[in-house]
């Protein structure tokens, strides 16, 4: 990394979790990897009161447990990096403070007047921090650039999307601005791109002519966990579906980019989610499922109901799993439904974009009893875990007769045993460092998201006749998510089976 990137990386909620589980160990793999520029420095702020020895020391033991890359040696020279500052995240004074020991910290170093701010803090703060960084002036770009990093979720609804842009580009320049969604830092969502755009035999099939629909499937076998509080304030529309499983539904449904410059590959998501097609209220009850675990048994385990959580409301309405069946209006994708699920206590955690391809115009094979499983080829790209890709497609039984089954043809990134995969933190702080926003939400994406979803969370909260369907926790989720997509040839591919009493398995 050059000079001119020079910079201290400040990270609001220092003292949180996700600073010790992911951030401080994503920048420490890059400095192990000689990634980072000469000239850096981290700044922790919070409201504890830690001094820099004692920062570096709670880092030190985070690395030792956290870390992903397996080299204990330099986490003393990393740690020399670090500096603590409390801050009282609705005081002025504090951030003149702030302000004043990372100039002193710039000096030291020769960083020099680069600046990145981490907002590593609930998104109620999401509106008070770049205010109060402003008022203090360390959003100027007179001396070295400034970047603000918020964590999703980016607003809790259209009206609170709206207003935090409003509050963020007063003080903010949309080229300062990198909203984070870590699931566009994992490899297998960025190989989406390549696998479409560099296979000359995959571009010409990806269309309305050639597939019948597409499905998108994110599943968790955890709970809620200890988020309980957070989650029932949430829910799985609001915490997976307005961000992961469609920036995920935009890459599989892009249009070519005119070049990997940033604003090419964004201004193409961004037409994506111009194209959804807009629910109408009356179709919301008709093309939505909304579930909530109860409690059940799995393997001789007793599993805990939603509302035992705890932070959980005891009569709480929140769902825990979300389908929905859409469409997006252009020309690649006229007519073909997408499908798009995510659950909380399903049988396993996996995340996959399925592209299900149209049966052969005649079917010779009628008389297999195989037939809707092997009428249909598919295209499997699994994100997490055991990333990788898998084509589905039919091969004859030896032996007498033309029985067919499908055979798998797939790839695991596992194989590539000489290439380290660096972790989806790892690689978003970096291009935060770079400038690269190519991962990044802009504004007009958020906005569009929020604006497709908001007549459905109108309709859940509204409309009694749309029911809240429980299911047993370790199952698929509720039965009448199969109405959803129901048809000829046509069904939720479970890529998991139990296999063992000790544990499920996973098809790739």
């Amino acid at each position: 990394m050059t000079s001119s990137n020079n910079h201290i990386y400040t990270i609001f909620g220092a003292s949180g979790d996700l600073t010790k589980r992911k951030l401080i160990p994503s920048i420490y793999a890059l400095f192990v990897q000689n990634m980072l520029p000469e000239n850096f420095a981290v700044m922790g702020a919070s409201r504890s009161s830690y001094s820099d020895g004692s920062f570096r020391n709670v880092m030190k033991e985070a690395l030792k447990e956290f870390k992903d890359i397996d080299n204990d040696e330099l986490i003393d020279d990393f740690a020399g990096h670090l500096y603590y500052t409390p801050v009282s995240f609705d005081e002025t004074a504090t951030f003149e403070g702030l302000k004043h020991r990372l100039d002193a910290v710039a000096k030291s170093h020769g960083v020099g007047g680069n600046r990145i701010f981490y907002l590593s803090t609930p998104p109620s703060l999401y509106n008070t921090i770049p205010q109060m960084l402003a008022k203090a002036g360390m959003n100027n770009q007179n001396d070295g650039w400034k970047r603000l990093i918020i964590e999703k979720p980016f607003g809790f609804d259209l009206e609170s999307a709206l207003e935090l842009k409003n509050v963020l580009l007063k003080d903010w320049n949309e080229n300062q601005l990198f909203r984070i969604d870590h699931y566009l830092g994992k490899e297998t969502v960025q190989n989406l791109l390549v696998t479409r755009f560099s296979n000359g035999f995959f571009e010409p099939l990806w269309n309305r002519n050639f597939i019948d629909h597409v499905e998108i499937t994110s599943a968790e076998s955890l709970g809620v966990e200890t988020r309980g509080g957070y989650y029932d304030k949430s829910g799985a529309l609001r915490d997976m579906v307005q961000n992961h499983l469609l920036q995920l539904t935009a890459l599989a449904a892009m249009e070519p980019p005119s070049s990997l410059e940033p604003d090419a590959i964004r201004n193409e998501i961004l037409k994506v989610f111009q194209s959804f097609r807009p629910f109408k209220e009356e179709e919301v009850a008709k093309n939505t499922i909304r579930g909530q675990y109860v409690a059940s048994n799995v393997k001789q385990k007793a599993q805990k109901a939603y509302r035992d959580e705890k932070g959980v409301d005891s009569g709480s309405d929140t769902e825990t799993y979300a389908a929905l069946k859409f469409y997006i209006d252009n020309w690649r994708w006229g007519g073909v439904p997408f499908y798009i699920r995510t659950g909380k206590k399903l049988p396993t955690r996996v995340t996959e974009v399925v592209i299900h391809f149209k049966s052969t115009p005649h079917f010779l094979f009628t008389g297999n009893k195989n037939n809707l499983e092997n009428s249909c080829n598919q295209l499997v790209i699994r994100i997490q875990p055991d990333e990788g890709i898998l084509m589905k497609f039919g091969m004859k039984i030896p032996g007498s007769g033309f029985d067919v089954q499908n055979v798998n043809m797939d790839f695991h990134y596992s194989d590539l045993a000489h290439q380290r995969i660096p972790t989806a933190y790892e690689r978003l702080i970096y291009d935060s460092m770079k400038g690269d926003k190519t991962l990044f939400a802009r504004t007009e994406e958020v906005i569009q998201a929020w604006r497709f979803l908001q007549p459905v969370l109108n309709q859940w909260k509204t409309n009694e006749n749309i029911p809240l369907h429980g299911y047993p926790a370790g199952t698929w989720g509720p039965e009448h998510a199969d109405d959803l997509i129901a048809g000829e040839n046509m069904t939720w591919r479970y890529p998991c089976k139990n296999l063992t009493d000790d544990g499920i398995y996973c098809e790739l």
